[in-house]
């Protein structure tokens, strides 16, 4: 989530904006008499009619027609006052049914925030499907990305390590498990809102999720998902952990950005297999790898930047193996490599920019073979691996 979002307007904020009643009835009848105007000479012109007889006189018949071109100027012109009228009443009524809705979602998103904080795991279970039922219904998207934000700040809450299965410990490890569980299903709900397939209600779509400082041990499945323009999912600061699974297997990223800025790896698997990434970004920027598993195996970069910049790979895996990259760049400036592995192993560079300009360490395995000798312009290596055998 990102902090500066514009918010978007109300059904009360255009209402606000309506015209009084009398100015849009005035504004009204005048555009109705300018385009019965337009009408009119349009036929004159049409029936390419001269000039007026000004010796004919008054009959009876066209005496008796002007009375009944009067009265239908006078029923047209009741007929426009009805139409604004009902436009406003329909207006009020929409408006009304706006807050209605808006009622009934603020007392239950209420009852579902108290059952968040509640003492018993069940009850805060209770809620969660509460909030995330909420989120599918809102009336608008503000009030959806809310109920989002709500179960976001919630993974980010502290809580109490594991105790371990020591039978002194028994209750406090029963309750740690009892309130995992609840983290793990708000995982897995986001996951799958994200994962709807196209053709069915997707309402989280478009909205932004902050996970930052998040614990990830449990798992979250972003597979096929679609992350569009304007959107963000933001990890920074998050924690991967022994059990925690993130996955973005055959997800698009078009014009979104996904964020593990100063992230810790630590054990895990973060994958992007397959992936595509046109007009995207990804970042590690200042992150930890010292013992998860990050794959990019199979992914597309097209127009897109994925940065480790500043990132220190001192265990772990980072692999890049078979990827394509066209017209995109990879960012590895200032990346410390003391120990893991990154792969470059089959990966093809076709475009755009990889840049290791000011690493540490030993190249990537794979890296210097791919690239070739000489080295294209498009791949900045470190002054250090320069002149090093493949």
């Amino acid at each position: 989530m990102t902090p500066n979002r514009r918010p978007q307007p109300s059904s009360d904020d255009r209402e606000l904006r309506l015209w009084k009643v009398g100015r849009a009835l005035v504004v009204t009848f005048a555009a109705a008499v300018l385009v019965a105007g337009g009408v009119f000479y349009s036929l004159l012109y049409l029936l390419d009619f001269q000039e007026i007889d000004s010796t004919a006189k008054l009959d009876a018949k066209t005496l008796f027609d002007l009375v009944k071109l009067s009265f239908g100027v006078v029923a047209g012109a009741g007929a426009l006052v009805a139409l604004v009228v009902a436009y406003r009443r329909q207006r009020v009524d929409e408006v009304g049914a706006h807050r209605e809705a808006t009622r009934l979602h603020t007392e239950r998103f209420s009852v579902a925030v108290d059952k968040l904080g509640s003492d018993s795991p069940a009850v805060r279970l209770g809620g969660v499907h509460a909030l995330a039922g909420l989120a599918d219904d809102a009336p608008d998207n503000n009030l959806r990305q809310t109920c989002i934000d709500v179960l976001c700040a919630y993974l980010q809450l502290p809580f109490t390590p594991d105790p371990g299965d020591d039978p002194a410990h028994q209750e406090e490890h029963h309750r740690y498990l009892a309130l995992r569980k609840v983290r793990h299903t708000i995982l897995r709900l986001i996951g799958d809102h994200y994962r709807r397939p196209q053709g069915t209600r997707r309402s989280w779509q478009g909205c932004n999720l902050d996970l930052t400082g998040v614990t990830i041990d449990g798992r979250i499945d972003f597979n096929g998902a679609t992350f569009s323009v304007g959107g963000e999912v933001s990890f920074n600061d998050a924690t991967f952990s022994d059990g925690g699974w993130l996955s973005f297997r055959g997800a698009e990223f078009s014009g979104s950005d996904v964020t593990f800025n100063r992230a810790r790896f630590s054990g895990g698997t973060v994958a992007f297999d397959a992936a595509t990434f046109s007009r995207g970004r990804v970042f590690f920027r200042r992150a930890t790898f010292s013992g998860s598993r990050v794959f990019f195996g199979g992914a597309s970069f097209s127009g897109s930047r994925v940065s480790f910049d500043g990132a220190t790979f001192s265990g772990g895996t980072v692999t890049l193996r078979e990827a394509t990259r066209s017209d995109g760049g990879v960012f590895f400036h200032g990346a410390t490599f003391s120990g893991g592995r990154v792969a470059f192993d089959d990966a093809t560079f076709s475009g755009g920019t990889v840049s290791f300009r000011d690493a540490t360490g030993p190249a990537p395995s794979g890296l210097l073979t791919g690239v070739g000798t000489p080295t294209s312009v498009s791949i900045i290596l470190s002054s250090a691996w320069l002149g090093s055998n493949p």
